[in-house]
């Protein structure tokens, strides 16, 4: 992104306040939070049970973007300040910097990116524009000079790339990521890409790049840029992080089901965020307490791995100009300070009380707990640890008048820590945790031959023979197989699970752990493979239609499929018709024949089965005259669908 809302910069170009962007896709950034209600500390509410058992994604970590060109340098003492974890320190552990055009600027990301690895961090780079002879202009809309890569330096970019990964690693840095665009979908004075393009380059070209690629990162975590790249097996394979931004996003949008379904053995990023806004002091309190609860959505709702904020030092940013931490820094350091790279989350209630937010991690013998409370009285909360023993607790507190300081106690007892969270806060616990039979370090047994019975198209249950354990078994955890990734599966407290939320006619492979009251885990059982079933069904269907972007003559359009009915489809023919002599010329997700008018859509091979309750999206390009009219129909073999 460039400099945002007015700020003051070396001559660059001056992209267009991204609040008007916003107000014209109706939906503008909050400028402050909205205070609750005063009122009497209720009864302490029930206990958030911590499960360190229950795992959910890998954190890979915290952190932000210097850009030397843009906004200046971080001093030597300001790299120590965000990318170590002593006392006064933010404990970033990710850094983003830019891939800039001119090649005779990459050093001076050099040093900044230098210290962030010595201190354990990790780099990753984006660019927002292709050297100046791979660029052509073209009309887009109103916007006659318009900037997109050429067709034809597909190739010569991708070695632009790979250029810039080699001379950071001849400099001491190897990259972790790069990205192939930054905000794609909010380009202006940067280069445009579509969510076909991005797929094209990643099926053809991604692959000869040397690290770890990242896409879309668009700028409000559109789902039409990335839905095309996980309904490509071939783009998908390429792509190994999919980023975003969340600039204007509800938080009722940051779940990815797709992702969820699809995105097996890939990462998900948050790679770029101010919030809530960049035109007030980061200092400004209790605003700066909606970074908390916007993490911790981040965290618990989108499931992100990473999230990473904009410029590193800024008046709005999480380090002042004078390299002091900021109330909006100590909030993000509330997390990146204590759930460190590598420890995962763990179930934990998300919002145990009104205006109450907790999330839980753990890495090694350590037990992390966030929570947030918007309240402006304290409130009382217990936390639960479940299937292991706490044996100490320290905490820390960040509000009005306070910036994370050391608190004493919670109390801990029988497992079970009582804390008061005060008003306007964010208090991050960090629990010493051990066996909870005291010297118990035996694990269980491996848990006996997997089978699989009851095979459906969308749920398949699973059986294996009992495990033992030196004092007793407390439950299984049941994982799906992806090559060397496992992903949670069920759980049970029994020797039997049934697995559900499957796609139809696909295949998957299982396997099982058992688990004791402190904590150990069994060696991992033999895998079944199943198939789950297919079927057919004609009634039950929805379809969304949109135009998602338009230009003199053309436009581009989306349509979402919709599984209604109570049997998965495999294999399906959708039709409907323009009614202004609209002609499509290209499609993904599907392929289209058109006669006149009428249209007929029948499936890519990744889009065949759409199981009950579930959605596909097809993506197309087409040709308009002067009107372009939405269908006003849609027929899903051969019956009548739904229209949204």
């Amino acid at each position: 992104m460039t400099p945002r809302h007015g700020e003051a910069t070396a001559p660059k170009p001056v992209s267009p306040s991204r609040r008007a962007v916003l107000a014209g896709l109706g939906v503008v950034p909050i400028l402050a939070v909205a205070l609750p209600s005063a009122r009497a500390t209720a009864a302490a509410a029930a206990a958030v049970v911590v499960d360190p058992s229950a795992r959910r994604q890998t954190i890979r970590g915290f952190g932000g973007m210097n850009h030397p060109e843009w906004a200046g340098d971080l001093t030597a003492a300001q790299r120590d300040t965000a990318f170590g974890n002593s006392a006064g320190q933010l404990g970033f552990s990710i850094l983003r910097i830019h891939v800039d055009e001119d090649r005779s600027n990459w050093s001076k990301e050099v040093a900044t990116a230098q210290r962030a690895v010595a201190h354990g961090a990790i780099v990753f780079a984006s660019p927002w524009n292709p050297p100046a002879n791979m660029v052509e202009t073209f009309t887009r809309g109103s916007q006659t000079n318009a900037q997109r890569l050429r067709y034809d330096m597909y190739g010569a970019y991708a070695q632009h790339l790979n250029d810039f990964t080699q001379f950071m690693k001849d400099n001491g840095v190897d990259l972790y990521a790069i990205s192939i665009q930054n905000e794609p979908d909010y380009a202006s004075t940067w280069t445009w890409w579509t969510a076909s393009e991005i797929v094209t380059f990643l099926r053809n070209n991604a692959g000869s790049i040397s690290t770890r690629v990242i896409a879309p990162e668009s700028f409000q975590y559109i789902k039409s840029m990335s839905d095309p790249i996980l309904n490509d097996s071939t783009a998908l394979a390429t792509m190994d992080i999919l980023g975003a931004h969340l600039y204007g996003t509800a938080f009722s949008n940051f779940p990815y089901p797709l992702f969820q379904q699809k995105g097996q053995g890939k990462e998900l990023w948050m790679t770029e965020v101010y919030y809530p806004n960049s035109t007030d002091s980061a200092d400004l309190w209790p605003a700066a307490l909606g970074v908390g609860e916007h993490m911790h959505h981040a965290m618990v709702d989108a499931e992100f791995q990473a999230y990473v904020w904009w410029y590193i030092r800024r008046s709005y940013g999480p380090m002042r100009e004078d390299g002091q931490i900021s109330k909006r820094g100590a909030i993000m350091a509330h997390f990146s300070k204590f759930v460190r790279p590598g420890y995962v989350r763990i179930n934990a209630a998300s919002n145990p009380q009104t205006n109450v937010y907790t999330s839980a991690y753990t890495g090694g013998s350590t037990v992390v707990i966030v929570a947030v409370n918007k309240a402006t009285s304290a409130v009382s909360q217990q936390f639960t640890l479940a299937n292991t023993s706490p044996s100490s607790v320290a905490s820390y507190v960040t509000d009005a008048g306070r910036t994370l300081a050391s608190l004493s106690g919670p109390s801990l007892a029988n497992g079970t820590l009582t804390a008061s969270l005060p008003a306007q806060s964010v208090t991050t616990f960090v629990v010493s945790v051990g066996s909870s039979s005291g010297n118990d370090t035996q694990a269980p047994s491996t848990p006996g031959t997997l089978t699989a019975s009851q095979v459906t198209s969308t749920s398949v249950t699973l059986s294996w023979a009992a495990s033992t354990d030196n004092t007793a078994v407390t439950g299984y955890d049941v994982v799906r197989l992806s090559g060397s990734t496992e992903t949670a599966a069920a759980s049970s407290t029994t020797n039997q699970a049934t697995v559900t939320g499957l796609t139809a006619g696909t295949a998957y492979t299982f396997a099982v752990y058992a688990r004791d009251a402190a904590g150990n885990r069994s060696s991992r059982s033999s895998t079944v493979g199943v198939t789950t079933s297919t079927g057919t069904s004609t009634g039950g269907c929805g379809v969304g239609y949109r135009v998602t972007s338009s230009w003199s003559g053309g436009f581009q359009g989306e349509l979402v499929i919709q599984n209604t009915g109570t049997a998965a489809l495999d294999g399906w023919t959708l039709t409907f018709s323009f009614t202004a002599g609209q002609t499509i010329t290209q499609m993904w997700g599907g392929t289209a024949a058109q006669s006149g008018g009428a249209v007929t859509v029948t499936p890519a091979d990744y889009t065949r089965s759409i199981p009950s309750g579930g959605s596909i999206t097809v993506g197309f390009l087409a040709d308009q005259g002067s009107t372009n009219p939405a269908p006003t129909g849609f027929t899903l073999n051969g019956g009548a669908c739904t229209t949204a």
